[in-house]
């Protein structure tokens, strides 16, 4: 096998670990009195939802999911919409969510399924703002550099689905939520924005979010359920797949292909190229000490977009490091995205190696020029470098794993 194929077959063995219906099941809570409603939302809603309907087949609701991350359902019906930024059918999606969640009565459960890309596909803008407002500061959001957290922190503010207000519509019905995280350290309020749980910021932490980015203020503002409000007596939280189920399986993997596994960061975050530069010492020190060995990290790095290319967070990653590890052989990496969308194409990173910035040279690309350009996917795709796997319905954050065979 070759080592780009081997990266690729840990890659999916990372993701199938994550999305396995038997641990949905395992943690539903028991049988209502009344009706099941399911409110699922994110990439992994289908598989989600498709445990719940395996287990309680009388249940009804709403799956909403990435365009092109569909499939079967019986009785839970399906929406596609939008991500990252978001559109009418996400709009309409989330208002359906609300009135489900609102028609929810005392004896029924309300169960909601979260999985990344929730944020984006439940797009419910508190008046006046409106749609084409919302996709703004969204855009402006992505293309800033900030935080998940950030991002999360501002789209709980401009909102009537997101930080509670959905568990709040559905008082006093009981509301479980089951959530895929997608976010560094696992918290719930980041998780598709919270819609379930309460949320400690507030309005001038928003703003403050915009104003650091320099982002134009887009008024619409409203304040998030709060975590000692009564109207969440009634409703609980659980994490039931983490980024770590994804490296752990790596690892594990790699271990019996006979390469070391070495978790580097869990929770990588910040600038993709800064990451690669500390990533690629990191490699060329176990190479030059001849260890044989698998560097991985997870985690979510950001890109601040200045130029009019193509690429994402791991592909700019991914060519940062083919220009730091150039010349050695005995190194391989793969960048991607567990969700198989790096940034707004559907490609979920790439694969680089010691000869990759030969290649770039000899195709007449400078990898500074491309990276100032935010072309990475670009010229990437130039030397058959971009990996895609296609939909992979989950989102665990990204995975990133450098072989290194002295």
């Amino acid at each position: 096998m070759s080592r780009r194929a081997l990266l690729e077959e840990a890659f999916a063995v990372a993701v199938a670990a994550c999305k396995r219906p038997e641990t949905i099941i395992a943690a539903l809570p028991e049988r209502p009195q009344g009706r099941v409603l399911v409110i699922a939302a994110g990439k992994g809603a289908v598989p989600m939802a498709q445990a719940v309907e395996q287990h309680w087949p009388d249940a009804t609701g709403l799956a909403v999911t990435r365009t092109g991350y569909g499939g079967p359902l019986a009785r839970i019906e399906l929406i596609e919409a939008s991500h990252p930024v978001p559109d009418a059918a996400g709009l309409a999606a989330a208002e359906r969510c609300l009135a489900l969640a609102e028609s929810a009565e005392a004896d029924d459960l309300l169960l909601v399924l979260l999985s990344g890309g929730a944020s984006a596909l439940l797009a419910a803008p508190a008046p006046p703002l409106d749609l084409s407002a919302k996709q703004a500061v969204t855009r402006a959001l992505v293309r800033s550099g900030a935080s998940i957290g950030e991002i999360n922190m501002v789209r709980r503010h401009l909102s009537r689905i997101k930080g509670g207000r959905l568990a709040a519509a559905a008082w006093p019905a009981q509301v479980v939520t089951l959530a895929v995280s997608d976010v560094v350290r696992d918290v719930p309020e980041d998780i598709g924005s919270g819609p379930t749980v309460g949320d400690a910021g507030t309005i001038a932490d928003a703003q403050a979010v915009l104003a650091r980015y320099a982002i134009a203020d887009p008024g619409g503002w409203s304040e998030s359920v709060k975590p000692d409000d009564p109207r969440l007596a009634t409703s609980s939280f659980a994490v039931i797949v983490r980024p770590d189920d994804a490296l752990d399986a790596a690892s594990a993997f790699l271990e019996a292909q006979g390469y070391e596994p070495v978790i580097l960061e869990r929770e990588a975050h910040g600038d993709a190229r800064q990451a690669a530069r500390r990533h690629a010492q990191a490699a060329i020190l176990a190479h030059n000490s001849a260890e044989r060995c698998a560097l991985i990290s997870g985690g979510e790095l950001t890109v601040t977009v200045t130029g009019s290319g193509v690429g994402g967070p791991n592909q700019e990653y991914a060519l940062e490091l083919a220009g730091q590890i150039r010349d050695y052989a005995g190194l391989a990496a793969l960048a991607a995205d567990t969700d198989g969308v790096d940034g707004n194409r559907d490609v979920a990173g790439a694969y680089v190696d010691g000869a990759t910035g030969h290649a770039l040279e000899r195709a007449g690309i400078d990898i500074e020029s491309a990276q100032v350009a935010n072309d990475a996917g670009g010229v990437l795709g130039q030397v058959g470098a971009l990996f895609a796997p296609g939909p992979t319905l989950t989102n665990v954050n990204d995975l990133r794993i450098i072989l290194v065979d002295p």
